[in-house]
């Protein structure tokens, strides 16, 4: 099959991540595949280009031509199958699709933003998921978002397929051990935005008494820390760390490729979003056999459900502190069965032949 996967950019984003993974399975089954960007920002380009898939980005102006250019270039293409993720390009691939089309094409949700309630555009965008053959969600906390603004979807059309990992590359490392820099290491890998909660995670570290602040080294690993695109929660986040003497304690690093190794080579890892769609980040953790710090948002309560204690409320900055001074109390043994469960449920959930056979058994039907 010829496959076209359309989103913004190929920026370090988790659903990037995703279609990128996705794509690659697509051609090692021996399909066509190609991508469709409006933004050129070529974080993932390099692993694309090296297996020979195709990338093209169309700029425009404005929405209204960006809309129309790439209708255009969709209904050209000679697809057997689009698959689109985010919102702003599942509207243009359906957008493209009217009123017919000779192509299968699956929306991806990503996101479980609460204003999708309220805000119109977004609800609009929903409503727009009847052009689709199916509305794919990576929880099911996302998907009972989608249902609820569009309660006329049919509950057929709608899949949860979780996300996909590669356990030859996400695995637990045979050279690690625990608090080998007498601290325990907390990784975070995320873009800088007020949505990750960077200010709750350094309120809570300052409600750490300071024998346990001596315990724990944090480390931030995310776009938008320099300038053009600096975000304003790091900002901010900047002077709370200065305010609490905070700076011995959490580091900060732009995004990378090598975040593998980094993960590997960590004690834990940690997300205080206020929301997910289904965080990359915490399926590749899992995957690594580390334990997992995060909120209590998606299906994570479900999946992690082994021990409550490393789950809080991202809106608490006291809970967070309970959730870290839990983390900071488990010894060596604990903290490797945590980590070695987690594998487990990662290899349960989140096998790539298994993720990527049930999005072609979709487009192929």
């Amino acid at each position: 099959m010829n496959i076209l996967c359309v989103i913004d950019s190929l920026r370090s984003g988790g659903s990037q991540r995703q279609l990128v993974e996705l794509a690659l399975g697509f051609k090692e089954k021996g399909h066509v595949v190609s991508f469709l960007t409006y933004h050129n920002i070529p974080f993932y380009n390099p692993v694309l280009d090296k297996e020979g898939i195709l990338i093209t980005c169309i700029q425009a102006p404005n929405y209204i031509m960006r809309l129309f250019k790439m209708r255009l270039f969709i209904r050209r293409g000679n697809y057997d199958a689009v698959i689109s993720f985010l919102e702003a390009p599942n509207f243009i691939c359906e957008f493209a699709s009217f009123p017919y089309r000779k192509w299968s094409l699956l929306a991806g949700e990503r996101s479980a933003q609460p204003g999708i309630y309220f805000n119109p555009k977004l609800i609009i965008y929903r409503w727009f998921h009847f052009l689709a053959d199916y509305i794919v969600a990576n929880s099911y906390a996302n998907m009972k978002i989608v249902r609820k603004v569009n309660p006329l979807l049919s509950k057929s059309k709608c899949k949860v397929i979780y996300n996909t990992i590669d356990f030859s590359c996400w695995k637990p490392s045979n050279h690690y051990y625990p608090r080998r820099i007498g601290k325990l290491k907390l990784i975070m890998a995320a873009t800088h935005s007020y949505l990750k909660n960077l200010n709750g995670l350094i309120e809570a570290l300052s409600l750490l008494s300071k024998e346990e602040r001596k315990k724990i080294m944090v480390e931030w690993y995310g776009e938008r820390i320099s300038e053009p695109y600096m975000d304003g929660s790091y900002v901010e986040a900047l002077k709370k760390i200065k305010t609490f003497n905070l700076e011995n304690i959490i580091s900060f690093y732009p995004a990378t490729l090598n975040i593998t190794k980094i993960i590997q080579d960590s004690d834990a890892v940690g997300l205080f979003s206020f929301y997910e769609g289904f965080p990359n980040v915490i399926c590749e953790a899992l995957a690594c056999g580390k334990p997992v710090i995060c909120s209590n948002v998606s299906d994570l309560p479900e999946l992690l459900s082994h021990d409550m204690n490393l789950l809080c409320n991202p809106a608490s900055s006291e809970s967070i502190k309970c959730a870290l001074k839990y983390l900071i109390g488990l010894n060596n043994d604990k903290l490797t069965h945590i980590g070695s469960v987690n594998e487990k449920i990662a290899r349960e959930h989140f096998n790539k032949k298994t993720i990527v056979s049930k999005y072609l058994e979709l487009i192929e039907i």
